[in-house]
């Protein structure tokens, strides 16, 4: 008997796939049935589909996060993905930069083991400047 989850059983789940990217990846190969049943709607989704994101940010938010987590599978899917859906070199070069941004600022603040609370307290000072500032534009 076939596998099956919410939209079908094994043997359609690997159709869609293969429809999808021309074949069957060796790493959706090698998910038993089951995994693969209930991962492929999601990353057929969030890969391929649209969502209240636009692909192209999908793509450029991975790359970034695949940056920081250093793998270059996921670096190489979200590059080459981020260019399918029209990223510019100027887009990733400006990624490279935000990539590494978040994790440097983080870095620089724990190391001071700065006070969260002071932190949100200024971050919401900070902010409220930026709207008065906004509105008198």
């Amino acid at each position: 008997m076939a596998t099956t989850s919410g939209d079908g059983t094994i043997e359609e789940t690997r159709r869609d796939v293969e429809e999808t990217l021309g074949f069957v990846p060796g790493y959706f190969d090698a998910l038993h049935d089951e995994d693969l049943t209930n991962e492929w709607p999601t990353f057929k989704r969030y890969a391929f589909e649209e969502t209240e994101i636009p692909a192209k940010y999908r793509e450029l938010i991975g790359l970034a996060i695949a940056a920081n987590v250093k793998c270059p599978y996921c670096q190489h899917f979200h590059l080459e993905s981020a260019r399918m859906h029209g990223a510019t070199d100027a887009e990733l070069a400006e990624i490279s930069f935000l990539a590494s941004w978040t994790a440097r600022y983080s870095a620089m603040i724990h190391a001071q083991d700065y006070d969260l609370e002071t932190f949100e307290d200024e971050f919401d000072r900070i902010a409220e400047h930026l709207r008065e500032g906004t509105e008198a534009d």
